[in-house]
């Protein structure tokens, strides 16, 4: 089992595992182009890659958008992640896939301005690319991967790989709500029934029961 292996040949097994996924490959090929801060490809598009390969699927089934995570904060307009998106449409075009993708790129320094609104819990602002991984709903979740100048993989896995190769999804409860996660595992174990998905802990991460 791929879970139980030493950390470095975990790491060549996601490597090997995600190679197999053509347009991702593509995708940080293109990039590592843009010259972004920070960047990573990031979340369902790794992870689920890896869930195809485990259950013998095509690398790319259920995969619909890939994400890709920078982070600038000389410039936290709409206005400056709206030049990078568009460079980042163009870089985009024509990505040799089966069914149409989407290729969502985002200034995770701009989260804290629009996270409210949209899930309804606060967020303070992230200090990093990999602070913004850190707070997915899942711990499985939390995976990124870049190339570097030199061409290598760099991968930021602060949960390790065990949970992603082992199918299961755990949820960290640290920053999305609980309906982020009951919502988007509900639509995972559509898609792929084999997984394991663990209950939402019923007091906050960290919360000790009383004494009293």
């Amino acid at each position: 089992m791929i879970g139980r292996l030493p950390l470095d040949e975990q790491f060549a097994a996601l490597k090997s595992a995600l190679a197999r996924n053509e347009v991702l490959v593509e995708v940080l090929n293109r990039t590592a182009g843009l010259g972004l801060p920070d960047w990573y490809v990031t979340a369902g598009c790794l992870f689920q890659t890896v869930w195809n390969v485990v259950t013998d699927r095509q690398p790319t089934t259920g995969i619909k958008d890939y994400d890709v995570f920078y982070f600038d904060d000389r410039d936290v307009s709409w206005q400056a992640e709206d030049t990078v998106i568009k460079a980042a449409r163009e870089a985009f075009a024509g990505l040799p896939a089966e069914v149409e993708v989407e290729v969502e790129v985002r200034n995770e320094a701009r989260v804290h301005l629009w996270y409210e609104q949209k899930f309804g819990v606060a967020c303070a602002p992230h200090a990093s690319t990999e602070a913004a991984i850190d707070s997915f709903a899942a711990t499985t979740c939390c995976l990124g991967v870049r190339l570097e100048p030199s061409g290598r993989w760099r991968v930021y896995a602060p949960h390790g790989l065990a949970d992603v190769f082992n199918l299961v999804v755990r949820p960290n409860p640290v920053l999305a709500p609980r309906e982020v996660y009951e919502t988007k595992t509900a639509r995972w174990q559509q898609q792929w029934p084999e997984l394991t998905v663990l209950d939402w802990p019923s007091r906050p991460a960290g919360l000790m029961p009383s004494s009293s």
